[in-house]
Order: C-alpha cells, then structure tokens, then sequence
C-alpha cells in the first residue's frame, strides 16, 4: 500500500497508558492510490543523514494546511 499524506497544523497527544504524560503526534491526512481517505499520527518523521536537500526537506517541514473537518474533530477519548 502506498500513501500520500499531508501535514496538518493538528497536534493530539498519545497515550500508550495511565502511567505516562503521553507522546505529541501532528496529524497528517490523505489518501491510499485507490483513493481511500486515511489520517495519520505521526510522531517523528527524518532524513537520511547525508542526504543533500536537508535545508528544502525543513522547509517542506514547516508546511501545514488546515485539518478538515472531520479530522479536527477526532475527540481525544479516540486517540490511544
């Protein structure tokens, strides 16, 4: 399966357990090649360290659209 997702200016917090504070994650959204809608927490996200497009892969970085509507409204009790 192939995806194509998009950064999101949404930042939910996972909890793996009641022990810890959680972990950060942006949501990120888009679609399979057949086109089916997916959202995505991601929580880290780097490049190869010698790869020679560092300054433009940090600038793409910083690209965030508006999260639609259905994802804004993911209520935090369905985040793990």
């Amino acid at each position: 399966m192939k995806i194509i997702i998009e950064s999101t200016s949404k930042i939910v917090i996972l909890k793996p357990d009641s022990l810890s504070d959680g972990v950060p994650a942006r949501v990120w959204e888009g679609k399979t090649d057949s086109g089916i809608k997916v959202h995505c927490f991601v929580t880290r996200i780097a490049i190869d360290k010698d790869e020679p497009n560092t300054e433009q892969f940090e600038k793409e970085l910083k690209e965030q659209k508006v999260p639609s509507p259905e994802i804004d409204a993911i209520p935090g009790r369905l985040i793990l």
